[in-house]
C-alpha cells in the first residue's frame, strides 16, 4: 500500500463522511437558527425550546434519508473491500 492509495482512501472517506453527515447537519443549523431568531423576537429564553424542535427535525431528516444514508455507506463500504482484497 503507498502513499498516495492511503491518502486516497482518506480523502474518499472524508468526502463520504461530509456527504452523508450534510443532510443532518444542514436542518439542525437551519432549524436552530429559525428558533433563534423566533427567541430573539419573543425574548423567550426557555432552554428546552432550542433542543426539542432540532431533536424532532433531527429524526425526521434520518428517516428521509435514512435509506440513502446507509446504501451511501455500504457501498463505500463495498469499495473498500474490493481496495482490500485486490492488495
Amino acid at each position: 500500500m503507498t502513499d498516495v492509495t492511503v491518502i486516497t482512501v482518506m480523502r474518499e472517506s472524508l468526502i463520504t463522511i461530509l456527504i452523508v453527515s450534510a443532510p443532518i447537519m444542514g436542518v439542525g443549523m437551519f432549524v436552530g437558527l429559525i428558533i433563534s431568531i423566533f427567541q430573539t423576537t419573543t425574548s423567550i429564553q426557555e432552554q428546552t425550546l432550542t433542543f426539542v424542535p432540532k431533536i424532532v427535525a433531527i429524526f425526521v431528516v434520518l428517516i428521509v434519508f435514512g435509506v440513502w444514508m446507509i446504501r451511501t455507506l455500504v457501498n463505500y463500504t463495498n469499495h473498500i473491500f474490493l481496495m482490500i482484497e485486490k492488495l
